[in-house]
């Protein structure tokens, strides 16, 4: 073989089909990078700097504020710059909702900015056209509704927390004082609001205080993962989970499985439409409702569950989730009012979202009888996210001048008029409220890759005055504040990322007379029942064509570039299909049968996937798969559940069918790759049997020479009661070490590149998170058996990996014990960056995200977790240039930055005052896999749980 077809796919001996799919998924992953000083590369020659430009500092890296909104709330984050161009999000540690933490999301989004299948030109009727076009085809159809005052024109977006964009919608309707605004969101708080106003007499938005609750019970609501201020509210949350007095106690009702349901101290599985007979049976135990008990064989458990609450009055909390009903949200509002939470753990605020008159459902209908002649469409793609019986396409259809802005030229892009590129939230200055209600401001870090605009933008373009997403911003702000010390105000806003007091002050409410009277009747449902949920990775789709979250493995199924119908083992024995789904999970097959599945009439085929402890008699079905035109890397993968979902039921449908078709499906899960499923691994106890026990243990002898001492000792502590399993360290790792994605051939190989897995497990009713990333032993089985020396240990305990030294024998991995260790079977990071051509792949400027402190490994080498060594070199720098040794906490992993809920800590073993020090001796600390006496640096806290001692669990002989 040549030197130049080293590197072609057919060498390789792959099918023609995964050459193809490999180049589709790693454009999103490594066509990384476009800009250098905010322009696009250039293939000029590059001149060094005689003068240091403005805006350059020392060495290159900046930190920027701004904010990532997820269903119009704002996260706060800071955006590390290296010359001009952003390599890295992490937490706003000012901000309300994220407090120096990020989410999996949040840590994903940077992908986003460089995906080349975002849209990159407007388009008239598909085919390329200009700005300029646009803009004059935009200015004429306008003027030909100023005489009705715009009777035609209607405008639609999804959840607006924006007060600029707002503004700027409202100023717009002022003109055309006859046109409409519609807001849809697929994830709406609709019942929220309904119930609300049931119980409280008007629509409000409670903002929980989780720190202060010792007792919480979560209807159907998975606060902890893509809720709003889930990163604030694991935070909170973990701050009453450390073992002692004033340990919380957490009760989780739902009809799938959730994180926030798989850290509970009490959970309980019920089919959907039995969670409102719950909610009244509680209510009616603490004499909120009259009438018998709708679920008697669960009055022990809400009996006691009531007795808690009642217990804990003023330090008690229940949070109901999007997908219940108005009658469960009412409640929730009338429990924590009778309970006295409010003020202590909930405050009730107006509406964060602007809520303007209409519905979906009447723009469709005004759609198809030909009362909308002229439709803007804003960072939506209804086409995709619309419930089924509503044909949105068809109805879109009949208007002659339609617009479409979005990130890429999605499916609704494909039935409009005009599809106008959009703005990348690091491209463009906007604002939004945190889920408390603070403004926060979103600065652009990057001029636009592909000339985006803001929905700001182009609704000014609307109103005649095209102004820039800087100038429409600052000149709202500029009319809110006044002159007098606007811009020491307003650059204080930019470099804090938000807005310091502008939460809107808590309503004082209470419970309306009549409000159990005004319920609806509660309606019990027959049969099986299909519960329909956001992705745990994807959300609502939106980010389907981003890679690194369709390979991470979904938390609990640990799926990975798919969806599934999901129950629980009796219901899939029901079925007939258990028998032959446990042979194939025996044989590590990854098949799985194939089963149509109808609901109204609408039938979708799609394979079946049985999860433990999921409630039986009902299905999940995650939103967000079955694309076409989401991008290279998100169309055709998994199965469209949008198309069951209607106006009368979008959160679940009873009735059900399901049946088998005989076929069988490959469905990707990582559960059982690298498992040490079998061993004792995984340390958890109640709280009344908390006790001093491993850490008293003396460490065993070795036959391991010891390790000369240096001045630093670097080890991590893992706390397993704080872990949600919510993958925030998984896309942190990923996005900072420059680990590519493989596509969803190769994970069924087992070849993931992960540094950490998080493993699942389930015992009786409850699920156990713990998150493995190369252990470092101090007596390391990989170090001596690789004939090269490239994997070597350093004086401060990192197990490191020389990459050119090593030559692929895989002997490290084949005696790590504990299967952390990944091989590059294949160039994954620069091979398809330039399609299998290494020559241009060095000439691409898709490689320019990449993290340059950490080093793009090509095929033929082990790679792992490295303690993020770049870090720890980065800070010893710093101290040595201040004269200084490294401070105990300056020095954080990537992982330990982005975890949430506080899990992960890093440092240094040899200073005394450390946090990671003080963690080893706790009574929890424990060693995994300490027989066999490998002395790791990695080491864990053991889960304590805190159960009701009213209420037995099940496998427990108390």
């Amino acid at each position: 073989m040549s030197r130049d077809e080293e590197f072609f796919w057919r060498a390789w001996g792959w099918p023609e089909f995964d050459r193809r799919r490999f180049l589709q998924l790693m454009a999103a992953s490594l066509a990384l990078g476009g800009l250098v000083a905010c322009t696009p590369v250039s293939r000029r020659k590059a001149v060094p700097y005689v003068k240091q430009p403005p805006g350059v500092v020392e060495g290159g890296v900046a930190y920027y504020a701004t904010a990532f909104t997820l269903g119009g709330f704002a996260q706060g984050l800071l955006a590390k710059s290296y010359h001009g161009r952003p390599i890295k999000l992490e937490g706003n540690p000012e901000h309300p909702s994220s407090r120096g933490k990020s989410d999996a999301l949040a840590q994903a989004a940077l992908l986003g900015l460089y995906d080349p299948d975002r849209s990159q030109s407007v388009l008239r009727q598909g085919q390329p056209s200009t700005w300029e076009a646009f803009g004059q085809a935009l200015k004429e159809r306008l003027a030909q509704q100023q005489a009705s005052g715009g009777r035609g024109l209607r405008i639609l977006t999804e959840r607006v927390t924006s007060p600029s964009l707002e503004a700027l919608l409202r100023q717009l309707l002022r003109t055309y004082p006859q046109a409409r605004w519609i807001s849809y969101e697929p994830i709406a708080w609709d019942s929220l609001y309904s119930g609300t106003r049931l119980a409280l007499g008007q629509p409000l938005w409670p903002v929980y205080r989780l720190e202060a609750a010792q007792v919480i019970l979560a209807l159907e609501a998975d606060f902890l993962h893509a809720f709003p201020g889930s990163v604030a509210y694991q935070q909170a949350f973990a701050q009453g989970r450390r073992p002692g007095e004033g340990m919380n106690r957490l009760y989780a009702v739902e009809s799938g499985l959730s994180l926030t349901g798989a850290v509970a101290d009490h959970r309980l599985g019920l089919k959907p439409s039995q969670l409102e007979a719950l909610a009244r049976d509680l209510a009616h135990y603490l004499g909120l409702l009259p009438g018998p008990a709708l679920l008697p064989e669960q009055a022990t458990w809400l009996k006691a569950l009531a007795a808690d609450l009642e217990a804990h009055r003023g330090a008690s909390l229940v949070v109901a989730g999007p997908q219940t009903s108005p009658a469960v949200q009412a409640i929730a509002q009338a429990l924590n009012l009778s309970l006295g939470n409010q003020g202590r753990t909930v405050t009730y605020l107006p509406p964060l979202e602007a809520r303007p008159e209409g519905s979906l459902a009447e723009l469709v209908q005004e759609m198809q009888t030909g009362q909308v002649d002229t439709l803007l469409i804003l960072s939506a793609n209804p086409v995709y996210t619309a419930p089924a019986d509503l044909e949105f396409a068809q109805a879109l259809a009949q208007v002659p001048f339609s617009v479409h802005l979005g990130l890429y030229a999605d499916e609704t892009a494909a039935h409009t008029t005009w599809h106008l590129p959009e703005a990348h939230f690091l491209e463009a200055w906007g604002d939004a409220r945190a889920h408390d209600g603070t403004l926060s401001l979103i600065q652009p870090l990057i001029e636009p890759l592909y000339g985006g605009k803001s929905a700001a933008e182009v609704l000014s373009l609307a109103l005649g005055n095209p102004q820039s997403s800087y100038e429409l911003l600052r000149s709202h702000y500029q009319a809110l504040w006044g002159a007098t010390g606007f811009e020491a105000r307003w650059q204080k806003a930019v470099h804090d990322g938000l807005v310091a007091g502008s939460a809107p002050a808590p309503r004082q409410v209470a419970l309306q007379p009549g409000w159990a009277q005004s319920l609806p009747a509660y309606q019990p449902q027959e049969g099986l029942e299909l519960a329909f949920r956001p992705d745990p990775m994807l959300f609502d789709g939106r980010f389907a064509n981003n890679a690194w979250l369709q390979e991470a493995p979904k938390p609990l199924t640990h799926l990975t570039w798919d969806n599934a119908l999901i129950c629980g083992p009796q219901t899939a024995e029901a079925l007939g299909l258990l028998g032959p789904i446990r042979q194939a999970e025996a044989r590590f097959a990854p098949e799985r049968p194939v089963v149509a599945l109808e609901a109204e009439g609408r039938r979708l085929e799609l394979p079946l996937w049985v999860a433990p402890n999921h409630p039986e008699g009902c299905f999940t079905l995650y939103l967000g798969h079955g694309r076409t035109r989401a991008g290279q890397v998100g169309n055709k993968v998994g199965f469209d559940a949008y198309r069951l979902r209607t106006q009368a039921h979008p959160d679940y449908v009873a009735g059900v069918t399901v049946q088998p078709t005989g076929r069988r499906y490959p469905l990707a899960s990582t559960q059982q790759h690298f498992n040490l499923e079998g061993l004792e691994i995984f340390h958890d106890e109640p709280l009344s049997a908390y006790q001093a026990t491993a850490a008293k243990a003396k460490p065993t002898p070795s036959l391991y020479p010891e390790w000369p001492s240096e001045p630093h000792a670097w080890a991590m502590v893992i706390d397993s009661s704080l872990c949600t399993g919510c993958n925030a360290c998984v896309l942190a790792c990923q996005a900072e070490n420059n680990i590519p994605v493989v596509g969803k051939e190769e994970v069924l190989r087992g070849r993931e590149m992960h540094w950490i897995r998080i493993e699942r497990y389930h015992h009786e009713d409850r699920v156990h998170h713990q998150p493995v990333p190369c252990q470092h032993c101090e007596k390391a089985p990989c170090e001596p058996v690789c004939p090269v020396a490239a994997t070597v240990h350093s004086g401060e305990g990192l197990n490191l990996m020389v990459y050119n030294r090593c030559v692929g024998t895989k002997y490290c991995s084949n005696n790590c014990p504990y299967k952390v260790r990944r091989f590059n079977f294949f160039p994954y990071a620069e091979a398809f960056i330039g399609q299998g051509d290494p020559r241009a792949a060095q000439q691409s400027p898709l490689t320019l995200l990449m993290n340059p402190q950490v080093s793009v490994r090509s095929r033929g080498v082990m790679e792992k977790c490295t303690y993020c060594v770049q870090r720890i070199e980065e800070a010893r720098v710093q101290a040595s240039k201040e004269g200084r040794p490294i401070q105990p906490s300056e020095v954080q992993t990537a992982c330990q930055q982005a975890c949430p809920s506080g899990a992960i800590v890093f440092g240094d073993l040899k200073a005394p005052d450390s946090a990671v020090a003080a963690l080893r001796q706790d009574p929890r600390h424990f060693t995994l896999l300490s027989e066999i006496n490998t002395r790791p640096r990695t080491t864990y806290l053991g889960r304590v749980r805190n159960p009701n001692p009213a209420l037995k669990e099940r496998g427990d002989a108390s």
